[in-house]
């Protein structure tokens, strides 16, 4: 029988791991998909950060847990989807979000920070995916894998920004995506990715400052940036049955920039 619009968008029963979730466009998901009904994992580097946001989310009424995690360390990463599976049975969503970014000439951008940018936005990705997708997905036949990519990933930068190495792996995020999604649809799972275009948060604060907000609104053709709302639904569709024949695709959030600045 048919669903309805309400059912196939309800979470109920489903678990979900978001990184980065402590705050953020992470948190804003982790919301998202909470308010739908599933169980919700959050993790980040800061164990106060999480209990904080843990206690905000279960006042929402959402089932909140929390595990402390660097996502740029390999075994954090294997140790993170393992103790999830270990404590709420099974992972349905995963949403990679945790990320960084570094602002530098590229002329004269560290190698170091350069390498700390691709191992944190591209290799965690990865060894979280394929860690979930072994020990919980690949055996259910089923999962939605969610890739907070960015816009910066479309194109260049003007040349003020100069984040060159956010600008590649984000890049490089959309195509994983799309591999990874032609690679894992016959067990059932879904990988898309959503690409935010300016959200107010403390990693964008300096940029946001550096291009001046009034600047970047008047050049949005919504004249707003994002909001505490505006990846939600997204995020839910990506997540739920609503979504599920959609893989390997990608989608702006971002007031419509990158539609007058994408070639």
């Amino acid at each position: 029988m048919t669903r309805s619009v309400q059912q196939l968008f309800d979470l109920t029963g489903q678990t979900a791991l978001v990184t980065g979730g402590s705050r953020g466009l992470g948190l804003q998901m982790a919301h998202a998909l909470g308010e739908a009904g599933a169980r919700v994992m959050i993790s980040s580097r800061k164990a106060a950060d999480l209990e904080d946001t843990a206690t905000q989310l279960q006042a929402a009424g959402i089932e909140t847990q929390w595990i402390a995690a660097d996502c740029a360390k390999e075994e954090d990463l294997r140790s993170l989807a393992a103790q999830t599976v270990s404590r709420m049975g099974h992972i349905d969503i995963l949403i990679n979000n945790a990320g960084a970014s570094w602002g530098a000439p590229a002329e004269d951008h560290p190698v170091q920070a350069w390498d700390k940018v691709m191992n944190l936005n591209v290799r965690g990705y990865f060894i979280l995916s394929q860690e979930v997708a072994k020990l919980s997905m690949i055996p259910r036949r089923k999962g939605r894998i969610l890739n907070v990519a960015s816009i910066a990933g479309l194109g260049g930068n003007p040349s003020q920004m100069q984040t060159i190495a956010y600008n590649t792996s984000k890049g490089a995020v959309i195509t994983f995506t799309k591999a990874l999604a032609g690679e894992w649809g016959h067990f059932g799972i879904t990988v898309n990715a959503i690409c935010p275009g300016f959200f107010p948060s403390k990693m964008t604060y300096g940029l946001l400052e550096k291009l001046g907000v009034d600047n970047l609104i008047a050049h949005a053709p919504l004249r707003r940036l994002g909001d505490d709302e505006d990846l939600k639904g997204l995020t839910l569709l990506y997540a739920s049955d609503a979504g599920k024949h959609i893989t390997g695709q990608w989608l702006a959030v971002d007031g419509g920039v990158s539609c007058i600045t994408a070639g």
